[in-house]
């Protein structure tokens, strides 16, 4: 599997000739890798409703028919825009035949720029024999060490930048909870509220052994598991 970092905390998870966006925000994203009307999509999958990561949903999954997989309150929201969507709340989980995602609880807020409230959530997608656990935006809390009693995480994607979200000194912490084989860091340096030292975030796992790597991806780089 490819993992492309689109920017923020938007990824692009590529196997087998299938695409599958988590949290599509690139216009207005000064990071963004690529345009809303460049991406391709099988499947979007959000971890919440803020602007932020909602993003370029509506357009995206409207040029390319891809399915939108958000927890429910979300979901009807974007069932009203005409998208193909999938409805789960915490603990849910969706097969669309080549991608798997489970809701997990995430400690943030969320409200989409039309006013719907609706429950931040961490995505845990397995793709092509692969597992990774996004996040999502959130607050350290101990119930992160939770989707790898279940099954073994190769890949975290893990918000560092503070402010909105735990900072990179929580996310140490937060890396030996979830006890990912691999870390990308994402949500830092996108504005100046999260500005951030990401190699810090890096020397400081990898010295206390939390995961074997910790890869920093520019915009538009692709990690390949």
């Amino acid at each position: 599997m490819d993992v492309r970092f689109l920017g923020h905390a938007a990824f692009a998870l590529e196997h087998d000739g299938k695409t599958v966006l988590v949290d599509p925000f690139l216009t207005g994203n000064p990071k963004a890798a690529a345009s809303a009307d460049e991406v391709t999509a099988d499947a979007i999958l959000l971890t919440h409703g803020h602007a932020d990561h909602l993003g370029d949903t509506v357009a995206i999954a409207k040029r390319t028919g891809a399915t939108v997989v958000a927890i429910v309150e979300l979901a009807r929201e974007l069932a009203d825009e005409g998208l193909d969507v999938r409805d789960p709340n915490i603990g849910g989980t969706v097969d669309l035949g080549f991608v798997t995602a489970r809701l997990t609880p995430a400690w943030h807020t969320s409200t989409t720029p039309k006013g719907t409230s609706n429950t931040p959530a961490g995505l845990v997608v397995e793709l092509g024999g692969t597992t990774v656990y996004h996040l999502g935006d959130t607050g350290l809390f101990s119930d992160l060490a939770l989707p790898a009693r279940r099954q073994q995480i190769d890949l975290a994607l893990m918000c560092i930048g503070g402010h909105y979200t735990m900072d990179r000194h929580d996310a140490v912490v937060a890396a030996e909870l979830v006890g990912a084989t691999r870390i990308v860091p994402c949500h830092y340096d996108t504005f100046p509220p999260i500005a951030t030292d990401a190699a810090a975030f890096k020397r400081e796992v990898e010295a206390a052994g939390h995961a074997q790597e910790v890869v920093l991806l520019d915009p538009g780089e692709v990690l390949s598991l």
